[in-house]
């Protein structure tokens, strides 16, 4: 069967997602090598991060998911192997793009660390005043 690419980003997480279709009852995730449960220290990101099979279990079948992931922290990570799998299944199953974009799985969040400006101590945070 074809495979269907797709990469996402988050913060500074880049994923490259492969998916392919197969005949059981279940999806199969790797990540980097390992399973979501391995490489992730929390379940509530590896549920984030399935959020588009779970929710599309229905429509489209069960997928073989292969993750290539970096950079980042395991939030910025799971962001971005979500959007990279929203839009793998999207370019699988264009049907279902709706019922992302109502979950507003599509969308990628363009928020990021803002950069250090000279004179501060981070982006925003002056040198205490002093009056005398």
């Amino acid at each position: 069967m074809a495979d269907f690419k797709a990469i996402g980003r988050r913060k500074s997480s880049i994923a490259k997602v492969i998916i392919t279709p197969i005949a059981g009852e279940s999806n199969k995730i790797t990540v980097n090598g390992k399973s979501p449960s391995e490489y992730f220290p929390n379940k509530l990101i590896v549920q984030d991060m399935e959020q588009p099979l779970s929710l599309l279990k229905e429509k489209i079948g069960s997928m073989e998911v292969k993750v290539k992931v970096s950079g980042g922290g395991f939030g910025g990570q799971a962001g971005a192997i979500r959007l990279a799998i929203s839009r793998a299944v999207v370019e699988y199953n264009p049907e279902v793009k709706g019922d992302l974009k109502k979950k507003k799985l599509i969308t990628m969040d363009r928020r990021s660390k803002e950069r250090k400006k000279p004179g501060h101590y981070g982006a925003r945070r002056s040198p205490q005043f002093v009056k005398r």
